[in-house]
């Protein structure tokens, strides 16, 4: 049974959550509240599973709240339900701490569809935001991976990945067989791979070519 705490500022919508949520078997309101302040006495002396918020909420808003419940109960899984736009708000609430994010444009079953994906351990977005989600992610492993790579070194995948060989790596960048093989060694590592194919691969796979 997953203990949900209902947080908004509108009467209708916590009831309307409040009817919603209990109609399902493995879910229970365990309390609704008006603002971001009460949250936290509230789970001090209630078991609290989940907390299903508005972003704008009276006296705190609901991410200030977010990043101090999530320091206080790191266990306690956050769906962001509000109404602003998801673009400008899904990730930044995802990286306060948030689990998941819904716009209240949403169908009644996706806030339950959210709830069990969070309940699983999963990120929960809409389709689009997931798929930026997905791709800025993407992107920073990439910039990660770039950094790993010292200039010489992207030079040298870049040459390997057309056709070069050792001899002519060395000749085009002035340096002897022997640092291009250097170089090549710590490429395999570094890509963790073994081979120039699968070398060659991993670098377009991460776009480095």
């Amino acid at each position: 049974m997953v203990q949900v705490l209902v947080v908004d500022s509108h009467p209708i919508v916590r009831k309307g959550l409040e009817l919603y949520l209990n109609s399902h078997p493995n879910l229970k309101v365990v309390g609704c509240l008006n603002s971001g302040i009460e949250i936290f006495e509230f789970v001090r002396r209630n078991n609290v599973d989940m907390i299903v918020s508005e972003i704008d909420l009276p006296e705190l808003n609901g991410i200030t709240a977010l990043r101090a419940i999530k320091k206080e109960n790191k266990d306690i899984k956050i769906l962001m339900f509000s109404h602003q736009p998801e673009e400008i708000y899904a990730i930044s609430t995802l990286k306060a701490g948030a689990s998941g994010y819904l716009n209240k444009s949403a169908g009644l079953d996706k806030i339950s569809d959210a709830i069990e994906a969070i309940t699983n351990g999963k990120v929960y977005l809409s389709e689009k935001m997931d798929k930026h989600y997905k791709f800025e992610d993407a992107k920073r492993s990439r910039t990660r991976l770039f950094k790993r790579l010292s200039t010489r070194e992207v030079e040298v995948l870049k040459l390997l990945s057309i056709g070069k060989k050792n001899k002519e790596i060395a000749q085009e960048l002035d340096i002897n067989e022997k640092t291009v093989s250097t170089y090549k060694a710590r490429l395999f590592k570094k890509l963790n791979v073994n081979n120039v194919v699968d070398l060659i691969h991993q670098a377009r796979h991460h776009d480095l070519t």
